[in-house]
């Protein structure tokens, strides 16, 4: 559990990350200078996060309550990861180097920290998320220069790219997990409401993004609740989904 296989086991995370911050960093062309695009993502490690704070960013009646409150919600799901890996690490994390590296810690890199047999060591966990770390900066880099030097016809058409990362997440686990469609369905169904219903429409985005992923969230938790033996061992979860996940693609 070195630094060596550390990188080794991050880099096709970070080739990801790379490709979907790109996306991010062409949206983020729009309303900032790549700069400032770059060191949202240097200061964050989240997608979904990300993506809905442009969106507040960009209504003219975002506030940062609501940026703040959302990007609560949506990550709220790392401090889950945070606590089940804590029970992963070595004696050698402490305190200050656990702080340090928590910002590390993304859906990829929680699922292979956890598939690891042995003890999750510091300089392991470092190696593991320097190159995601690096690709989803970089990626946000190019995708914001790109963004302001080619012409808008491309840039809109490189922008579809974010739907299809949505896609990619979603899909896999709709597969494996029939209470995720039941979610993703509410979800769609009050994203629509509030676009299309004159009483809803004046809701802004970033609250409806709230509302939306809260109301799904613990509808599908209350209907569809994990049973104890199916949570029991923490490893277990991520390694069955990715079995499950293989299975359907054969």
């Amino acid at each position: 559990m070195n630094f060596q296989k550390g990188i080794k086991d991050g880099l096709p995370i970070g080739v990801g990350y790379f490709a979907v911050s790109f996306s991010f960093g062409i949206a983020g062309s729009k309303l900032l200078a790549w700069p400032f695009v770059t060191l949202i993502s240097m200061a964050n490690l989240t997608s979904a996060g990300q993506f809905a704070g442009l969106q507040i960013m960009a209504d003219a009646a975002g506030t940062f309550l609501e940026m703040a409150l959302a990007t609560l919600f949506i990550n709220l799901r790392y401090s889950l990861m945070a606590i089940s890996l804590s029970q992963k690490v070595s004696p050698s994390f402490t305190t200050g180097k656990r702080l340090l590296l928590a910002t590390g810690i993304t859906d990829e890199i929680f699922a292979v920290s956890m598939l690891q047999k042995e003890k999750v060591t510091p300089i392991y966990f470092l190696g593991l998320s320097t190159l995601p770390y690096l690709g989803w900066s970089l990626g946000t880099m190019t995708g914001a220069i790109c963004g302001q030097i080619l012409p808008t016809m491309v840039t809109n058409a490189l922008g579809v790219a974010l739907y299809g990362m949505f896609v990619a997440i979603v899909v896999p686990q709709m597969k494996v997990h029939k209470p995720t469609i039941f979610a993703v369905a509410i979800a769609i169904a009050m994203s629509l409401a509030f676009k299309y219903v004159p009483a809803l429409s004046g809701v802004t985005v970033g609250f409806a993004i709230i509302i939306c992923a809260t109301i799904a969230s613990l509808a599908a938790a209350f209907l569809f609740p994990i049973k104890e033996d199916e949570s029991s061992g923490a490893a277990e979860p991520a390694a069955d989904v990715t079995d499950k996940v293989k299975e359907s693609e054969k």
